[in-house]
């Protein structure tokens, strides 16, 4: 199923993107789409009961904000140079283990929603990454088999990066990495039913209309279970918890001088086979 959440920011409501490409009203049905929802087969499966059986009331999609797809997101997990030409474009040794940082949950906006290029901002980045949204409650799991069970969908984000603040001011990445609108998500929340292999999904990602990403989740050091598994070593996941995985190769950071970092006016446009497209346009904070 493709579940999202359209209308006005704070005032979402749930819907359906339907085989025929047909938007549908889940409100008569569920009341949101979120952790408790994700960890509730009996509710997925009356969602998915009710849009076979045609039951489902049809949107308007016109001028419909779509929101993100996921409500209430308990933590939002981030793995860092987890893709092999990522770690060679900007010259690091790919890691032994995952890089693990952290975003808010309240850096996530809709995947078409204005982002802000932060106040002293000279290096705002682009970063295409598959989302994966957790459906069932993790800890210490021991097999990519169990990760893999425990993941409810996955979607697309983008890791906005602000990479004087992440990298030349000292502490952690978090300082880069958690700007005001620094992760749109969506356009949809795709169960995992419809991903069989998360390790072979093409991502793009484009700047005013030149392809800067081009890359695909079989370059990924960690592969998604192996990130969703180790990370359960440290921490609990819970439904709604959201692990965005890495980035390929393309980003400003790994361009020649004068980088092109992104300013005010730029259009960004990134998608991934089979879970929907974003586009941003910036403006300054």
């Amino acid at each position: 199923m493709k579940l999202l959440r359209v209308g006005t920011a704070g005032a979402e409501r749930p819907a359906l993107l339907d085989a025929e490409g047909a938007l549908r009203d889940l409100s008569g049905v569920v009341p949101d789409i979120d952790g408790p929802l994700l960890a509730d087969d009996a509710a997925l499966g009356r969602i998915r009961a009710a849009a076979d059986a045609g039951e489902l009331p049809a949107l308007d999609a016109t001028g419909l904000r779509v929101g993100p797809p996921l409500a209430r997101i308990g933590k939002i997990v981030c793995i860092g140079l987890n893709y092999h030409d990522h770690a060679r474009e900007t010259g690091a040794e790919p890691p032994a283990e995952p890089v693990i940082f952290f975003k808010a949950a309240d850096t996530v906006v809709g995947p078409h929603d204005t982002v802000l290029v932060p106040r002293r901002s000279t290096k705002t980045d682009w970063e295409v990454e598959l989302a994966v949204v957790i459906g069932r409650t993790a800890r210490y799991l021991e097999s990519a088999e169990e990760a893999l069970a425990h993941v409810a969908g996955y979607a697309v984000a983008h890791d906005v990066s602000e990479r004087e603040f992440q990298i030349e001011r000292g502490g952690t990445w978090d300082k880069g990495k958690n700007c005001e609108t620094f992760n749109p998500l969506g356009p949809w929340l795709v169960t995992s039913d419809e991903v069989p292999d998360p390790q072979n999904l093409s991502l793009k990602l484009w700047v005013n209309g030149e392809l800067k990403q081009d890359g695909t989740t079989a370059e990924q050091i960690f592969p998604v279970a192996e990130v969703v598994r180790y990370v359960s070593q440290f921490m609990t996941l819970y439904p709604g918890d959201v692990i965005n995985t890495g980035t390929p190769a393309g980003v400003a950071l790994g361009e020649p001088e004068p980088k092109p970092f992104l300013r005010a006016g730029d259009v960004v446009e990134l998608e991934i086979e089979g879970l929907g497209r974003q586009r941003q346009e910036f403006k300054d904070a």
